[in-house]
């Protein structure tokens, strides 16, 4: 097995997972996967299991603070419940609030059951949500956690005029969506905000500059704006960021949360479906 791995290479088993992509295939195992990575399956699983210690090891060090241990058993999620996150990186990530959110009742509450359906792709827009979100509603979940909307907002090309989903494009997705949970479904919903960004940091992103890829927090915050503005429980993490976005929360490319960003994210939520933040 090989011991010093690529980085590139484990940050693409963290971000994607060509599984979720390629329903269509079969026998898509963890040889087949490692092979798609171009790895050994050795060093895929090692990965894995790494990444999986890094999201335990957060809500361990989360449950150590008793108010909040106190808030994921207060957390409405009842035992045998099964809850689906629906989103783009921000929920596909290994290392994601909501992976991190799975291992909190998992140690918590051991003995409900609960089970977690990460519907998250990265690189999703809205649009693309739409599109495959009849499959997610078919799984009859008891709770949706919805985060989308900041590939909506990408630019692509110098001087980009347009973001690559319209804002009005957007506010119709984001429509659609929650009706046919609505007529298909007796699940809560839950709308969490897409974080907001570093502008500075995504300039200097080489991969993005190879692009020419941008994102604006204008453009952000005026989908937040939209998800504000929706009838159901909304956990904001435009307001915990800031704009632009802490430097503490936000990773080297100054699209994605850091780990810390995560961690913290995860905590609004628990906060939020708890009764909100203790003053």
């Amino acid at each position: 097995m090989k011991t010093n791995l690529n980085p590139q290479l484990a940050k693409l088993v963290q971000s994607q997972h060509p599984e979720k992509v390629l329903t269509f295939a079969r026998n898509m195992d963890d040889k087949v996967l490692a092979a798609i990575y171009g790895m050994d399956v050795d060093s895929y699983l090692l990965i894995k299991s790494q990444l999986t210690q890094q999201a335990k090891e957060a809500a361990e060090q989360l449950l150590q603070y008793p108010d909040f241990a106190a808030r994921v058993d207060r957390l409405p999620i009842k035992a045998g419940e099964t809850v689906v996150g629906v989103g783009e990186s921000t929920m596909d990530d290994l290392l994601s609030w909501f992976e991190i959110l799975r291992h909190l009742l998992e140690l918590q509450r051991p003995q409900d059951g609960i089970q977690l359906i990460n519907e998250g792709i990265s690189g999703n827009t809205t649009t693309q949500v739409l599109s495959r979100f009849s499959g997610i509603v078919a799984k009859q979940p008891d709770w949706i956690l919805c985060m989308i909307g900041a590939n909506d907002t990408m630019r692509v090309g110098p001087d980009s005029a347009k973001p690559l989903v319209s804002l009005g494009e957007t506010a119709k997705n984001l429509h659609e969506i929650r009706q046919i949970a609505a007529a298909r479904s007796k699940s809560n919903w839950v709308w969490v905000t897409p974080p907001t960004f570093d502008e500075e940091r995504v300039a200097a992103f080489t991969y993005f500059q190879m692009g020419q890829l941008s994102w604006r927090n204008e453009d952000i915050l005026a989908v937040g704006d939209l998800i504000r503005g929706m009838s159901d429980p909304v956990v904001d993490t435009q307001a915990g960021f800031g704009q632009p976005a802490h430097a503490k929360y936000m990773g080297i490319d100054g699209v994605h949360p850091s780990f810390e960003g995560h961690k913290a994210i995860v905590r609004w939520v628990v906060e939020s479906l708890t009764g909100g933040k203790e003053r």
